[in-house]
């Protein structure tokens, strides 16, 4: 936000604007590439946190996806079949996220491509 330009925000007051629809109309807009990215990799980082959810929770019916694919292992025996399925069901909802905001990375990488 501090390498948006002065001229910018200063144009909207001339124009009338007040600070919030500045931010709102103005500023958002121009962030939201980077507000994207930052999303998928926030969500990305709680929803893989596996050991936190590991350490404080005791019982598997309200342990997170990724912690309970530990479960999937035996002590003896490993049916990789079933840990490799479970791995690729957990991969789900971040892929979701990342296609749900592919289109705001995209618009933040083609924003300086043209001139004028």
């Amino acid at each position: 936000m501090k390498t948006i330009n002065k001229e910018i925000t200063e144009s909207a007051l001339v124009d009338g604007a007040n600070v919030l629809r500045i931010w709102w109309r103005v500023i958002l807009p121009l962030c939201r590439p980077a507000l994207a990215a930052l999303a998928t990799l926030l969500f990305t980082f709680i929803y893989n946190d596996f050991f936190w959810a590991l350490v404080l929770m005791e019982t598997g019916s309200k342990k997170p996806i990724t912690s309970a694919l530990n479960n999937l292992q035996g002590e003896f025996f490993v049916n990789y079949n079933l840990v490799a399925a479970g791995a690729m069901l957990a991969a789900i909802p971040p892929l979701l996220v990342y296609i749900a905001l592919q289109r705001h990375f995209v618009a933040g990488l083609t924003l300086g491509s043209t001139k004028g």
